[in-house]
């Protein structure tokens, strides 16, 4: 089935002398529709400080590269080339870069810097020790997500000084780390790393560590609705034109992965490590049935057992879980893919495409906004996830794009935000519940989307801007510090 054909008015192509005298928000509309070899090469222009409303300038500047002048100058700053108002990351990036396998609790907590420390290590082999500096929310939290265990286990049988600075500020991401190499007490070596989200690092001045090249041509949701129209495609056989074949061998693992938690998860029993003497809930949720249970009560009851199943072996780090898209999520695409898979005998292919829409989704929200808990929220973690689950819902019942495109946009619309406040630091409370929450609310907006998408007025990339800047506006106590909201309050 492909998607209906929205009915589009023409777009005039772009010239500088055309758009004289208009604001930076009528300009924004237009700037899709600017030929590929000017908008990645020659076009520039300034961004006013007051919102976008006055006239932007344009300029061509074929000498300056676009990576420069974005790493001179910031969001909110003056300069930016074409398409930096709708991407921070550049290109979309692979769906493998956006779903690892992995063990928790924190993808950006514990695989990041794992990740990290095993590529310091291969770099500076000769060392006798290692020490890592962590700042601002890993060292708030890195002691319950076990930030500072993974990476003396990593490290070892080389000891490894940890020090966790609290204190520092102002860094470009608030999941920051310094690494040292030792040999005979002097340093040898030193990297600044970012743990991003989702597992994905960033080291300083190393912008050929990234995992993967940029595959997709498009920023944002609104270029990728207007390429499938255009080639009457749906967004699975979008994800295998760019990815080519060999990506559902790799989304088939991910899919094993997924059920192999939930039936780990409901199989477990007991207390969750930590301190909190958290009990496992998904075995109770999962076998509590009862007699005169509606179907609506059943279904809420599976997905929030399968959604426990997940985010308990998360916590628990007792298994390997799917970053979707990070680990403090992933409880919630398993959970709806589950239940719907059991309940309408769907077959493995049909999950598949599922989770290329809600990787295409995840892909959206990761280059214009941001996955990290530390740096939007939990807006940024269980929104994101719930967006994606709402997408590969729809995705699978054969919905339009634009039904696809308002169930993904509610779902983060009502994720607007929500805090990151994780007791004592560890992704047990108020984390599992929301899992659960969120995957019914995928459920929910599949189906009001389905209602009412013709009546819809808000885009995907407007809510996902208003994520990322309601994020940025966020108190820090509020962002994976454990230092505000619940984490405050909890005697």
């Amino acid at each position: 089935m492909k998607y209906s054909r929205r009915r589009r008015k023409p777009m005039k192509r772009w010239s500088r002398t055309s758009q004289t005298g208009k604001t930076q928000k009528a300009v924004g509309s237009l700037i899709p529709v600017i030929p590929e070899t000017v908008r990645t090469r020659t076009v520039f222009f300034f961004v006013s400080k007051a919102e976008r409303d006055y006239p932007p300038r344009f300029f061509a500047a074929p000498k300056i590269k676009t990576r420069r002048l974005l790493n001179l100058f910031p969001l909110g700053g003056i300069i930016y080339p074409y398409g930096a108002l709708c991407a921070r990351g550049g290109f979309m990036k692979s769906l493998r870069e956006l779903y690892k396998i992995g063990r928790g609790p924190s993808s950006s907590h514990t695989m990041g810097p794992e990740k990290a420390a095993k590529l310091f290590e291969k770099e500076f082999p000769d060392a006798d020790g290692y020490k890592v500096i962590l700042y601002d929310s890993l060292a708030k939290t890195g002691k319950g997500h076990m930030t500072d265990w993974v990476i003396q286990n990593t490290f070892s049988p080389k000891p490894c000084e940890i020090v966790f600075d609290k204190t520092s500020e102002g860094f470009r991401h608030p999941n920051t780390m310094d690494m040292f190499a030792l040999k005979n007490g002097e340093t040898t070596g030193k990297w600044r790393v970012y743990s991003v989200g989702g597992g994905t690092i960033e080291i300083e001045g190393r912008d050929n560590e990234r995992e993967t090249p940029d595959v997709y041509p498009h920023r944002n949701f609104t270029e990728i609705a207007d390429y499938c129209e255009k080639h009457d495609m749906r967004l699975w056989e979008y994800v295998e034109m760019h990815e080519g074949e060999g990506i559902w061998e790799y989304l088939e693992d991910i899919w094993f992965t997924m059920r192999r938690a939930i039936k780990d998860g409901l199989g477990s029993t007991g207390m969750l490590p930590g301190g909190l003497e958290l009990e496992r809930k998904a075995r109770i949720l999962y076998k509590n049935k009862r007699i005169d249970e509606s179907a609506e009560i059943r279904e809420d009851r599976l997905i929030c057992a399968y959604a426990f199943a997940v985010s308990e072996q998360n916590a628990s780090a007792a298994g390997d879980v799917v970053t979707a898209p990070t680990c403090g999520a992933c409880g919630v695409m398993p959970a709806v893919l589950q239940y719907v898979y059991e309940k309408n005998n769907l077959t493995t292919r049909e999950i598949l495409r599922g989770l290329a829409a809600g990787g295409i989704i995840g892909n959206v929200i990761k280059t214009n906004a941001s996955v990290s808990g530390a740096e939007c929220g939990c807006q940024a973690e269980v929104g994101s996830a719930c967006c994606m689950a709402a997408a590969a819902l729809a995705e699978i019942y054969g919905l339009d794009l634009d039904q696809i495109e308002y169930s993904a946009e509610i779902a983060m619309e009502h994720h607007l935000g929500l805090t990151c406040d994780p007791i004592k630091g560890l992704v047990q409370i108020p984390c599992i519940e929301r899992n659960a929450v969120a995957a019914m609310r995928a459920m929910n907006a599949v189906r009001l989307a389905n209602f009412l998408t013709h009546t819809r007025k808000i885009s995907f990339d407007m809510v996902v801007e208003t994520m990322y800047r309601t994020g940025k506006d966020m108190p820090c106590i509020y962002r994976e510090t454990s230092e505000g909201g619940l984490a405050k309050l909890y005697p």
